[in-house]
């Protein structure tokens, strides 16, 4: 620590450079934080469970474009057909399937009425055989009864009777109830429209990902007649590849009047989902190494400076005894007690950032364990910059460095 005045009365006299690359450390760590930080959150996000067997599933869309296309027909022969393939464990036709980002939602309320409060839910409309299919657990209550389920065209207002809901739903609207306490509850969709809770089940995702209610859904015993729909089918474990193509051959096979979209395994839906927040963690991961990187260069840049400056000085010291080891350690505290001055302004930096965004974008707030980690490595970062010119100077000869130059 004896040179530890020096370097500082050094810095003082020549604060232009080390100011710079104090600052530019500082923006490193505010920007490297923040950057992680969201990184990590939209990882968890990605990460999350839908509540489908995603990896045995998956849905094609189809469109009815003849004015003879007889949807009841087709539907009800289409999945009749289906559930008796080999290899299918169940399918439906639904309006909708999780992370799709396309569906239908409605308020539901605790009690009747325009004035009251009502709280967002995602609608999934099927028949009995959904929660096979979606592969979803029933906690409490029952599931619906075949003789239930309703035909519903775009002029239809009115709901079924009864409905099952998400245990997050049910915790939403009866936050004081265990889902078996919820069943059999009336809730209210369009202000005053009454539906009987039939069942609880442990998750399903709504279509939106970025929803912050997205584990808040519902499901209604209803075949819509839309003349788009979808049908989810669910298959036996590692046979989803191949029941796809034998559904898509049979669906093409039928001349019905209707338009087939490409097939999509959940896993593809995923994927297309989540495709911007993967697109997104790239670019943060490019900004922080490019930061990183700059700022390696600039303290590299900021030395050699240093030492293109003190030859004469570090001879002398090497004339007066100091060995090559004293040299380094120098340049090395040196940078070290710039990074820390930087690393002080960055863990503001950091900190106001954050409050900013998550005004702005309500993300979370970052965990105190970002700044220590944070400043770990860009100490390291700083250290490893500074020793390659630190180690040449340390090699500078006493009788070269004290000559006139």
């Amino acid at each position: 620590m004896k040179d530890f005045g020096p370097i500082i009365r050094a810095l003082l006299r020549n604060k232009t450079g080390a100011m710079l690359i104090a600052l530019q450390i500082a923006i490193t760590m505010t920007i490297m934080v923040n950057a992680i930080h969201m990184i990590i959150n939209r990882s968890e996000l990605m990460a999350r469970s839908s509540g489908l067997d995603e990896a045995n599933q998956f849905v094609v869309a189809q469109y009815g474009y003849r004015d003879d296309f007889n949807e009841k027909y087709v539907v009800q022969t289409d999945l009749d057909h289906i559930r008796n393939m080999p290899g299918v464990v169940d399918a439906i036709q639904t309006n909708s399937v999780p992370m799709s980002n396309g569906g239908t939602s409605m308020g539901l309320q605790v009690e009747p009425g325009a004035d009251k409060e009502g709280l967002g839910v995602a609608i999934y409309m099927a028949d009995d055989h959904a929660l096979n299919t979606y592969g979803v657990k029933l906690i409490a209550g029952e599931n619906f009864d075949p003789t239930e389920v309703e035909f519903r065209d775009g002029n239809t207002r009115e709901w079924p009777q009864r409905a099952i809901i998400s245990k997050a739903m049910a915790e939403a609207l009866f936050p004081d109830l265990s889902p078996q306490q919820v069943v059999n509850k009336t809730v209210y969709i369009n202000r005053n429209e009454p539906i009987t809770i039939a069942g609880i089940i442990d998750q399903l995702q709504a279509p939106w990902v970025g929803w912050d209610n997205v584990e808040r859904t519902m499901i209604t015993p209803i075949r819509t007649m839309y003349k788009f729909s979808r049908y989810l089918v669910r298959t036996e474990p590692g046979r989803r590849d191949e029941v796809l193509e034998a559904v898509k051959s049979y669906l093409e096979s039928r001349d019905v009047g209707r338009m087939l979209f490409p097939i999509e395994t959940i896993s593809d839906v995923r994927e297309q989902s989540y495709r911007d927040a993967n697109a997104m963690q790239t670019i943060l991961w490019v900004i922080i190494s490019i930061l990183l990187i700059v700022t390696a260069l600039g303290i590299v840049g900021l030395v050699t400076f240093t030492i293109n400056r003190r030859r004469r000085q570090i001879g002398t010291r090497r004339a007066l005894g100091a060995s090559r080891g004293d040299i380094l350690k120098y340049f090395l505290l040196e940078n070290f007690v710039i990074t820390s001055a930087g690393l002080l302004l960055g863990i503001i930096g950091s900190i106001g950032l954050n409050i900013w965004l998550v005004d702005a974008f309500d993300l979370p707030r970052i965990g105190w364990i970002y700044l220590p980690v944070a400043m770990v490595v860009l100490w390291l970062v700083g250290q490893l910059a500074v020793y390659g010119p630190a180690a040449k100077a340390s090699r500078i000869s006493p009788a070269i460095a004290t000559r006139n130059v």
